[in-house]
């Protein structure tokens, strides 16, 4: 009964509260659930740790649940899984159904959000209890896995690598910890920056500088453009009604069960989800030359699946400490503010803390539903609301939040400048922001698994003949890149053929 004395009405608030603010952040073209989530982080600094994750989670929630508002009345992705939801959404907008598009995407999004909480709820403690058992050996393997997913769903193999391969480095800048088995001395670091990089680059200020700065510094190059959108009418077709989902079932399961699996591999985003469960179900539809034309069920299957993403994303993150997606890897942020590390013992030693995410979760997507449901005519004005207003507002929390994170160092702040440009430059020559983040968040501990496994065994063949977990892992690992590279020859013989 424990979980009773945090469900206070500042807990509920905090959720409610997060999922308005994360959906003007998604319906905002430009601003993206990760982008709100990074941008508060520092709010939880004052709350203790069931406020700031009711907070966290409520911006996540309602983050990925915005985005298809711009996707619907504008034929702009709110947010980078929401790209299928333009596909039929928005030629439903242009028929006058738009209000119909919308209740048709909010109610499918609760729906995949409900799944992937249930799925959470009975499959992360398990994972964590096997995981328990791993060695330093498995823990090793796990991460590397989690790496070469996520480079070989990057557009390019070499570049989604060699992006995690600097987060990496990145990460081992500082001393090596003797909490932790090392010498304390100095790696990878010039003279004059010891006195401030002793244990390496602050997480928060990185990922603070890499997810909100590197993207005003894209809409200040590019120019803020202001969409139109007072001619557009939301209803003058078909009207709402719940009757739309009959003979949907089939379609809401597929793609709520899609977007939670696309969730528990690291990094894949909620783009690759979408993308899934649009073409499977184009695939299984009784018309698919309907879908891309305005059909109702093409908005169901990608808004239950990048929902689905939310609990499916959790689900490494909670159980095995590896973040499921960029957002999830900010979410890492809030655990190291209070001083506790994701993992496998992380739900067993914190029972009461992983209640009050489920409640969080479960509150903050019917709370996402309420909001947008019955508001979404105002919800929907929220695209025309100038950005030259809201981008110094956020500019001046990304500063004081990472000033403020360790007690107020400056060089946090030119953390957070040196990331974000370096984020902002990096992307134009190819670098993937995803990998990037989540290696420099594994990097520490694949750097420890690693050295303990020598010191234990002795030897580089522990990490082939340990144990058939090992085996099995290994196996894995060549199947994902196995499968990039014959994903990328394949695109690539496309490109010449289509270039003859």
């Amino acid at each position: 009964m424990d979980i009773l004395s945090h469900l206070s009405p500042m807990f509920f608030a905090l959720t409610g509260f997060g999922v308005l603010v994360g959906i003007i952040f998604g319906a905002i073209p430009g601003m993206t659930a990760t982008m709100a989530v990074a941008v508060c982080l520092p709010m939880t600094y004052g709350l203790d740790l069931s406020n700031g994750l009711a907070l966290l989670i409520g911006l996540y929630v309602g983050g990925i649940s915005g985005g298809l508002v711009p996707a619907i009345l504008l034929n702009i992705p709110g947010t980078p899984s929401s790209i299928t939801t333009t596909f039929d959404g928005y030629p439903m907008t242009q028929k006058g159904e738009g209000e119909r598009a919308l209740k048709v995407g909010i109610t499918a999004s609760l729906f995949g959000g409900l799944f992937s909480a249930a799925i959470l709820f009975f499959f992360a403690p398990s994972l964590a209890d096997v995981a328990i058992k791993f060695s330093y050996v498995e823990k090793f393997l796990i991460i590397l896995f989690a790496l070469t997913v996520i480079a070989s769903l990057c557009r390019r193999l070499l570049v989604g690598l060699f992006s995690a391969a600097l987060g990496i480095w990145f990460s081992l800048i500082g001393t090596y910890d003797i909490n932790v088995g090392g010498n304390g001395d100095y790696r990878l670091l010039p003279t004059f920056l010891e006195p401030y990089l002793d244990v390496g680059f602050s997480l928060l200020p990185v990922l603070i500088g890499m997810f909100g700065l590197a993207t005003i510094f894209q809409e200040a190059e590019e120019g803020i453009r202001e969409e139109e959108v007072g001619s557009l009418k939301l209803q003058h077709g078909a009207p709402f009604s719940f009757s739309i989902f009959r003979g949907q079932i089939s379609n809401l399961f597929r793609s709520g069960s899609l977007g939670t699996f696309v969730g528990l591999l690291p990094g894949v985003g909620g783009s690759a989800a979408s993308v899934l469960a649009y073409t499977q179900q184009k695939n299984f539809s009784k018309h698919p030359e309907k879908l891309g034309t305005g059909a109702p069920e093409g908005v169901i299957a990608s808004e239950s699946a990048n929902n689905g993403l939310t609990g499916g994303a959790l689900i490494p993150l909670l159980s095995l400490g590896i973040p499921g997606d960029s957002t999830t890897a900010v979410l890492v942020g809030a655990f190291t503010l209070q001083g506790i590390q994701v993992g496998p013992l992380f739900i067993g030693e914190n029972p009461v803390t992983w209640n009050v995410m489920m409640v969080s979760l479960i509150f903050a997507n019917l709370m996402m539903f309420g909001i947008m449901f019955f508001a979404i005519r105002h919800i929907a004005k929220v695209v025309s609301v100038p950005k030259y207003l809201l981008y110094p507002g956020i500019l001046m929390m990304c500063v004081i939040g990472a000033y403020a994170i360790n007690y107020g160092i400056m060089f946090d702040v030119w953390t957070l400048l040196i990331f974000g440009l370096f984020a902002w430059l990096g992307q134009k020559v190819g670098l993937e922001v995803a990998p990037f983040i989540i290696g420099f968040i594994l990097g520490g501990q694949a750097e420890i698994y690693f050295v303990k496994s020598l010191e234990s065994f002795g030897t580089l063949t522990i990490f082939f003949t340990k144990s058939p977990i090992a085996m099995f892992l290994w196996v894995l690992i060549l199947i994902s890149v196995s499968y990039s590279v014959y994903t990328t020859v394949k695109s690539s013989r496309r490109r010449k053929a289509g270039a003859k």
